[in-house]
Parts: structure tokens; sequence; C-alpha cells
């Protein structure tokens, strides 16, 4: 089969590679419809990732067929349409009985990163059971790609942790896929403003289009005070969605007493972390690695048209585009790049 590989940091290529089998009982092997590509595989492009290691097939999203399944798989069959989770659950262990998924201790995010992952033609499955949902008959596939990871990591992170209520004021810093799918996921508390922020005037447009009240472009000075201008003193929820210092310095400044700060983006150096300040506001931090066990509700939302994750789709390629997938969605800015699906066909 071919499959996207990472060779060493800089360096991927779509290649010729061993077409994946079942090893383990509880397995399956899918035959991969539609994928996508994460900031994730960036930062592992980078070299940032140091446990995912030369010959790697990355990827961490996707629907497609059963092709075969182990002997103890009792969900799914050959021929089932299926959406791939970017965390692996054997349901059994004491963080899945939790429902801590993320920490599940033969699991949690595997694909693509210790394991073979999902932009390739076929990729195995572990635990199958646990870490496949079936596809309803008529789903939009594209749309439930981005419920692999995207937005079961927005709304459990970012919405969940950041407790959002009802009439609450909210901030998200960081307009890229997760930011978005947040922006989405919190209209079902029904918050009384929204507030995006980012650099990106394209991506400030699209969150306006999406439900966002107010949008801030941080190229154009003093983010906080903007903030603080639109609201009696902060916001209810801060939600850092880039996983920068500078964009964790804003939300806790702009938090109000008794607020929440929940950081979502995936942050690769320490930040300045106020404590000194934040303790006597009551302030709440969360963080926290996806559990994906949001993913059956999502889909029944995306199935009701109550939640359009299609919305986030700029760009679309097959497969043998794969690697001009990469430089477009590497060069989001200019590309005015979102999220893109990359197709079998």
């Amino acid at each position: 089969m071919n499959a996207l590989v990472y060779l060493d940091p800089g360096k991927i290529a779509w290649k010729e590679v061993p077409r994946p089998t079942v090893l383990e009982p509880t397995d399956a092997l899918v035959k991969i419809t539609k994928t996508t590509i994460c900031g994730t595989d960036l930062h592992i492009l980078k070299g940032d990732v140091p446990a995912v290691t030369p010959g790697r097939i990355l990827g961490h999203e996707g629907v497609g067929i059963i092709e075969e399944v182990g002997s103890a798989v009792r969900s799914f069959k050959q021929g089932d349409h299926v959406l791939i989770s970017c965390i692996t659950s054997c349901g059994k262990c004491e963080y899945c009985k939790k429902q801590l998924y993320a920490h599940c201790e033969d699991g949690g995010w595997k694909l693509g990163h210790l394991i073979d992952g999902t932009q390739a033609e076929y990729v195995r499955i572990p635990h199958a059971d646990n870490s496949l949902y079936a596809i309803p008959p008529g789903a939009d596939e594209e749309a439930l790609v981005m419920l692999s990871d995207i937005f079961p990591t927005g709304f459990e992170i970012g919405v969940l942790y950041g407790a959002v209520k009802p009439g609450d004021v909210v901030a998200i810093v960081g307009a890229g896929p997760v930011g978005m799918a947040s922006l989405l996921t919190a209209k079902f508390f029904s918050p009384s403003k929204i507030i995006m922020i980012d650099l990106d005037r394209s991506r400030l447009d699209l969150a306006e289009k999406l439900g966002a009240t107010h949008v801030i472009d941080s190229s154009g000075g003093d983010v906080v005070q903007k903030v603080l201008d639109q609201t009696k003193d902060g916001v209810d929820v801060a939600i850092e969605a880039v996983g920068i210092p500078q964009t964790f310095d804003i939300c806790q400044h702009i938090v109000r007493p008794g607020g929440h700060i929940a950081n979502v983006g995936v942050h690769g150096k320490s930040v300045n972390f106020e404590l000194q300040k934040l303790w006597i506001r009551n302030i709440t931090v969360t963080t926290g690695l996806v559990n994906t066990n949001t993913t059956p509700m999502l889909i029944k939302t995306v199935e009701s048209n109550k939640l359009t994750p299609l919305d986030l789709i700029t760009h679309r390629y097959t497969f043998d585009q794969f690697m001009e997938a990469y430089a477009v969605f590497g060069n989001a800015a200019v590309e005015n790049a979102l999220k893109v699906i990359i197709s079998r066909t």
C-alpha cells in the first residue's frame, strides 16, 4: 500500500510500504477512505515529538471501511463504515473505567505516534471495539473526520473543562481548527458573548460567520484592554487554543474573578504562571489531553445538523496529492487553510 511516512525532521514521503495485518484478536484492519492533517503532525515533522521515529506512518484522524477484524472484536464486522478515534482505549483498565481514555494503560494517543497511523490506504486499529465508532447510514463522512480529534478536543478540554454556562462571556484565544471547534460547541450552552482572538483576519471573518459575537485582531495592539473594554471586568471563560506563552498570558489577564482558564493548546515551553495574582481571584485553571468520551454525542449532533464541521474544511485533495496537502496546510496563513480533507478518490 501507499502511506505518508515520516523520514527525519523536515522530511516526509508518500511511498509504498507493507500493508498492515491484524496482530491481536482485538484489532481491526480499516481501509481509509478519508483522512486529514493535524497541527500535531506538523510538530512531528519539525522534530518536536522525539517518540515518533523514522519510518512511522503519520496521522490519527479519519474514516474508513472495516476490511478485517480479529476474533475478539464484537461490535464491528467487515464492510462497516467507521469513524477512527484519535485515542485508543482498551475499555478495561483503571483509567478507561474513569473515562480517562487518553491515559489508557494500553492505548492513549498511539496512532501516528507510537504505532502507524491513518495517513495511509490501510491502518490497524488496536482495541477496535472501544476505538472505533459506527457511522450512521447517510452521514456525511467528510464532516465526521472532524470528530476524530478537533471537535472532541475543543469541546471536552475547552468548553466542558472551562465549565461554560448559559449567559457566560467566553473568549477563545486562537482561531485555528481547535479554537473554531471550541466556538461551535460552546454555542451548545448559550453564552451571551463569544470573543474570538487571532492574528489572521480571514479566520476572524469565518469566526464571525460561525457565531462569534466579537472578534479581536491581536496584531493591532493591547488585546487585554480590548477584551476588558467589551466586558464588565473580564471573561467568565478564557480558552487557550494556541499553545505559546503569549496566548496563555492573555488568558490569565482577561479572566474575571471566579472564572476559568481552559488550556487546550499544546505547549512546547513553560509559561509565566501568575499564581500570586490568580489565587486571590478564585480562578480555576484546567489542562488536558482529549479523552474522546463525548464522541458518540457529537456524532448525534452532526447527524441532526446541530453541529456543522464541514464549515471548517477549506481544501480537498486525493491520496496522490498528499505532499501538496502538507505543503498547503504547513503554510496555512498564506493559503487560508483551516482543515484539509484527503480522500482515497
